[in-house]
C-alpha cells in the first residue's frame, strides 16, 4: 500500500526576486519542488510566470492555465479522463507532440471530499530500477519507434530516450492514445512494477501543489469524491536545465524520502540567506522543497 503524505511539511522559501534560480537548482537536482500558499488562480499564474514561459494547451483557458475538475460526460471522451472523478494512470504531459513542455505545475484550489491523492513517480528511479531488475526490458523500451502517442497526428517515439552524456528523457502515457510495439508489450508489466515500487502519494490541501520536470516525473491521480478543483500550468523554464535526467548520478535521494516522507531539501534559513535577507514573519510566503 502506498504511504500517503497527509502531513507534509512544505518548507518555507521567502518570496524574493531570486526564487527562480532557487527553484531551478531544485528541479535540476531532484526534478520536483513542492509549493504552498497559492490560494487563487491569479496567484498561481503570477507565480508560474516568474519561472516559466507558459504554454497554451488545447484544454487551457485564456490565461493558459487548465482547470482540472469533474466535467461529467466530458471524461468519457478519448484522452479526457482527467476531467472526471476516476483514477488517472501515470503519465507525462503532452507525450503526443515532438517536444513536450519541460515543466508542469499543479496547484489544488479545492480538495476532494475523499480521495484524489496525487501519485508521483521519479522516472530516474524507475530507470535505475529497470536497469537492475529488467535490463532487457529497458533496452527495448529505449528503442526508437516502439511507442506511438496521440491520435492520427500523434508522435512516434519511445518510453526512454537516450541522450548525450548518459542522460535520458521520459515520455509515457497508457490510455487510448498510446500504442506500443509488440517488441515491448511483453515488458510493460516490468515497467508497471517499477513505477509502483517508486510511486508516492501526496494529499494536497488548498493552496498546495508541486512543480515537476515533465521529462523526468510521472504523475497520476487516485479516484475521488466531491468538488475537487486544481489548476495546471505547462511551460519552459526561465533558467537553464540540461536535457533529460542523469543516469549516472547516484547522489539522488531515494523517492521514499520525497514529499514530506523524509528529510527536506530546502531549509528556510538557508534560502533566506541565499536571497540576501531574512523576511519578517509577516511576509507572505511561497514554499518550495
Amino acid at each position: 500500500m502506498l504511504s500517503t503524505a497527509r502531513d507534509t511539511e512544505f518548507d518555507a522559501v521567502y518570496d524574493t526576486p531570486q526564487i527562480s534560480p532557487l527553484i531551478g537548482a531544485q528541479l535540476r537536482e531532484r526534478g520536483i519542488v513542492t509549493i504552498d500558499h497559492l490560494g487563487s488562480r491569479s496567484a498561481v499564474r503570477g507565480y508560474a510566470h516568474r519561472f516559466m514561459t507558459l504554454w497554451k494547451h488545447p484544454d487551457s483557458d485564456h490565461d493558459r492555465l487548465t482547470t482540472i475538475r469533474d466535467a461529467g460526460a466530458r471524461a468519457d471522451r478519448t484522452g479526457q479522463a482527467g476531467f472526471g472523478r476516476g483514477e488517472l494512470r501515470p503519465h507525462t504531459e503532452r507525450s503526443g507532440i515532438p517536444r513536450p513542455p519541460r515543466l508542469m505545475m499543479l496547484v489544488c484550489l479545492r480538495k476532494a471530499d475523499a480521495g484524489g491523492e496525487v501519485l508521483l513517480t521519479d522516472g530516474q528511479a524507475v530507470h535505475e530500477h529497470l536497469s537492475r531488475s529488467a535490463p532487457e526490458a529497458l533496452e527495448y523500451m529505449s528503442r526508437p519507434g516502439t511507442a506511438f502517442y496521440g491520435g492520427g497526428g500523434g508522435h512516434a517515439s519511445q518510453i526512454f530516450t537516450p541522450l548525450l552524456a548518459g542522460r535520458v528523457s521520459l515520455r509515457f502515457r497508457r490510455d487510448q492514445l498510446a500504442q506500443f510495439s509488440p517488441l515491448i508489450q511483453r515488458f510493460l508489466p516490468d515497467l508497471d512494477e517499477a513505477i509502483a515500487a517508486h510511486q508516492r502519494a501526496l494529499l494536497l490541501e488548498p493552496g498546495q501543489g508541486y512543480i515537476v520536470d515533465n521529462h523526468r516525473y510521472l504523475h497520476a491521480r487516485a479516484a475521488f469524491e466531491g468538488p475537487r478543483e486544481c489548476v495546471r500550468a505547462l511551460g519552459e523554464p526561465r533558467f537553464p536545465m540540461l536535457p533529460g535526467f542523469s543516469t549516472e548520478d547516484r547522489r539522488r535521494v531515494s523517492s521514499s524520502t520525497k514529499l514530506g516522507i523524509g528529510p527536506p531539501s530546502f531549509r528556510p534559513a538557508r534560502l533566506a540567506e541565499a536571497a540576501g535577507r531574512r523576511a519578517p514573519a509577516s511576509t507572505p510566503q511561497v514554499v518550495a522543497r
